[in-house]
């Protein structure tokens, strides 16, 4: 299974909710996962190698990659269907290169804001997939959420984006999102992610994938394993 983590606009928590959601599947659902970072700033490659640097296990493979490699790297990856590949996309949407990227996606996830730049930009991103992917089921997820957000700004974002798919309970603005690694989730941050991947695993995941493991919620704790 292909899921691809993307928005138009930098700055959305992209990187950050791969590494949140790579960490959920491997640690609280044993699933086989594999991240693919093609974001420019190869922000979880960076963390992937000093965690190997620091020589914590691997929960999970981290592969960096571009546009033009992605169509031979799909066909090596895709050999097991109870694999799940989480792709981190670059923040644009001007090169026909994305076009393989999304074709071959059977989920989307897209973090977004609740302003109205951010908003503009999910649309559109959210527009140019539904034109090339119709059928690709969309989950919009409240990312870096303030306390003081407006309400009415909340409420009509919401409606307008539940047009085109699901969308999850926030994840609230909190400084321990920084500390996430590719081997680790900040304990503190459960009770936030579990609400939102769990929806997302019972609705596009559960009964797909083989657990060999164990699968109860908090295993997504602060362990080096």
């Amino acid at each position: 299974m292909i899921i691809i983590i993307g928005n138009q606009k930098g700055g959305a928590g992209k990187s950050t909710l791969t590494l949140l959601l790579a960490n959920y599947l491997t640690q609280a659902k044993s699933c086989p996962v594999t991240v693919i970072d093609m974001d420019y700033q190869q922000s979880i490659i960076q963390k992937f190698d000093k965690a190997k640097i620091l020589e914590n296990e691997e929960p999970y493979e981290v592969i960096p990659a571009n546009l033009e490699s992605y169509p031979a790297l799909r066909n090596l990856l895709g050999r097991n269907a109870k694999d799940i590949i989480l792709i981190d996309l670059p923040g644009k949407l001007d090169d026909d290169g994305l076009i393989p990227v999304f074709t071959s996606a059977d989920l989307v996830i897209c973090p977004f804001a609740y302003d109205e730049f951010s908003f503009e930009s999910t649309v559109l991103f959210t527009v140019v997939l539904r034109k090339i992917n119709p059928k690709m089921p969309m989950v919009f997820v409240p990312n870096r959420v303030k306390a003081n957000a407006r309400y009415e700004i909340m409420l009509e974002v919401n409606e307008q984006l539940s047009k085109f798919g699901k969308i999850t309970a926030v994840l609230p603005d909190r400084v321990d999102f920084q500390r996430v690694n590719t081997f680790l989730t900040p304990l503190n941050l459960s009770p936030v992610i579990i609400p939102v991947f769990e929806q997302i695993y019972a609705d596009h995941l559960y009964g797909k994938h083989e657990i060999t493991g164990r699968s109860d919620s908090g295993a997504t704790g602060e362990t080096n394993r």
